[in-house]
């Protein structure tokens, strides 16, 4: 138990410690950030802090021990961030290699999600 506890919060603090710190500069609308996502991937510019304040409310979910079915929609929230991203970046330039870096971040979304529903089982 203490192993797969130690293992848990270690890969949830890694994902959450990304996804509040890449929200940073989508939450104060970052000049970069909205010609990024605005210009460049072609969504409204309004989306742009409310992608940020979403991906740090997600976060912080993921750290709060309770809420487990908010945890679970949380979950849900940053991966539909990630899968999007993902996507939204192959539609618009093409894949490239530098795009498998993603993968990272979804493996570290997934072994938070596995590693919490071991610790549940196992309480």
């Amino acid at each position: 138990m203490k192993k797969i506890n130690i293992a848990y919060w270690i890969v949830t603090g890694l994902f959450a410690a990304f996804m509040i710190f890449s929200s940073f500069s989508n939450l104060t609308s970052a000049p970069e950030a909205v010609e990024f996502i605005s210009g460049h991937l072609g969504y409204p510019a309004y989306i742009v802090p409310f992608l940020g304040a979403a991906k740090i409310a997600g976060a912080i979910v993921l750290l709060i021990p309770a809420f487990r079915r908010i945890k679970e929609w949380a979950y849900a929230g940053l991966f539909f961030d990630l899968a999007g991203a993902f996507f939204s970046l192959i539609a618009v330039d093409g894949f490239k290699p530098e795009l498998a870096f993603m993968l990272v971040f979804m493996g570290l979304l997934f072994g938070s999600y596995f590693l919490w529903h071991k610790k549940l089982a196992q309480v």
